[in-house]
């Protein structure tokens, strides 16, 4: 599931992986919170944990994920992904050339860092 990360600077909208996720995780959480921040803020910077509680995707997940925010990437300015798995790290290393945003990963010891690096410090 993926579940709502609260205390985060404004202008930022969190979230974090735990357990297996689902597609439909986001169509409830994380697509209507993205497209309310977007409303909000000019710019967006995204938080993305995936911690020791993290155990993977569906195949459907994995969709998803691949296709959130592809028509309004233009609102992200930075995205942190954070995570102590590899493959986690690999894949956005892979595919952050394709993101007009910054991307970085960061282990889950250096989330406060993640989080400054969001709100711009």
């Amino acid at each position: 599931m993926i579940r709502m990360l609260e205390g985060l600077p404004d202008g930022v909208v969190g979230f974090e992986a735990v357990g297996e996720v689902h597609a439909d995780d986001y169509k409830r959480i994380l697509d209507p919170a993205l497209e309310k921040a977007m409303a909000e803020h000019d710019k967006v910077n995204v938080l993305y944990v995936l911690g020791e509680d993290f155990t993977g995707y569906t195949a459907a997940a994995m969709w998803q994920d691949a296709m959130v925010g592809m028509e309004d990437f233009s609102h992200w300015e930075r995205i942190a992904v954070v995570s102590d798995t590899s493959w986690v790290h690999a894949t956005v290393q892979a595919f952050a050339w394709m993101l007009p945003s910054r991307i970085r990963t960061f282990a889950v010891a250096e989330r406060a860092n993640a989080e400054a690096w969001l709100a711009g410090e």
